[in-house]
């Protein structure tokens, strides 16, 4: 099934929600690697994307938002990098079964091209491994996230639509300035994402991490009045962090987020879900929301 064909059927879908603070909660410590727990942990991990179908999602992403050749080298497996991916899809897959979709989770490699650290044949190389690892193993999308540089994103796109047949999002993460104005660590804003993406090839765009969905809303509003008809994705975090006697904490309850809900989708959204510090009982709390919409 394609999410674009899904889309039109249903209009709106549900998505899964964090997975790297539910790797912690479930024992991941610091330093460790989260992508080689789909090898020493399997058990765990297929627990995750098994929950969150469970909840109602209707799409699971993948363990494997680090697992690029650069984020790999910290832990000395830059060499296993397509074993990996492939690994993170088949596991979501049997979590996911026939009738739910996969999203292959590709994130940033830290590296910037403007300061010539890496160079684009090598960013490409390495979004070419994960892409390719993350079809093999059964994913149905590509989930480009939590990017900030649009020539990076743009690279992993063509890397991704070159070397697969797969469908291809691409979401970025915004910040809030004084000014109320969101805008990427680089800079640009919302508006200045949509172009870019889509003529890189782009299937559906939007924004995850960084945000709840309150702060959601005006970047939604802002990428959909830039377009009016490419579908958009939004990952939110349960609310900014807060240290709470020495834990991390997020403050947006399942019911806020369900609550919002709706808002997001008057704004623009198609697909929904969460993510730092989401659990199936926020995915649960939104489908319900959304179904309500419907």
């Amino acid at each position: 099934m394609k999410i674009l064909e899904a889309l039109n059927d249903r209009r709106y879908l549900l998505s899964d929600g964090a997975w790297g603070t539910f790797l912690q909660a479930k024992g991941l410590r610091s330093g460790e690697c989260p992508e080689l727990w789909n090898k020493t942990h399997r058990n765990d991990v297929l627990d995750i994307g098994k929950s969150y179908i469970e909840a109602g999602a209707d799409m699971i992403e993948t363990n494997s938002f680090g697992g690029s050749t650069f984020k790999l080298k910290h832990y000395g497996l830059e060499d296993d990098c397509f074993e990996l991916n492939k690994l993170a899809a088949e596991i979501s897959r049997e979590a996911a079964g026939p009738e739910k979709l996969v999203l292959g989770s590709i994130g940033p490699t830290g590296k910037f091209l403007m300061m010539g650290d890496v160079t684009e044949e090598e960013l490409y190389e390495s979004f070419k491994l994960q892409a390719t690892g993350l079809a093999e193993g059964g994913a149905d999308a590509i989930c480009i996230e939590t990017f900030y540089a649009i020539d990076e994103a743009e690279i992993a796109i063509k890397a991704s639509k070159d070397n697969t047949d797969l469908e291809v999002i691409c979401t970025f993460t915004f910040e809030k300035s004084p000014d109320g104005k969101f805008h990427t660590m680089m800079g640009a804003a919302p508006k200045d994402i949509v172009d870019p993406l889509l003529k890189a090839g782009a299937d559906i765009i939007g924004t995850n991490c960084g945000n709840g969905f309150k702060d959601m809303i005006g970047i939604i509003q802002e990428i959909r009045n830039n377009n009016e008809t490419v579908p958009l994705l939004v990952h939110a975090n349960a609310g900014l962090p807060l240290l709470e006697n020495g834990e991390t904490k997020f403050p947006d309850t399942p019911e806020l987020m369900a609550e919002l809900a709706p808002k997001l989708i008057s704004a623009g959204a198609n697909i929904l879900g969460g993510c730092c510090g989401t659990t199936p009982e926020h995915i649960r709390a939104i489908k319900t929301s959304i179904d309500q919409v419907k």
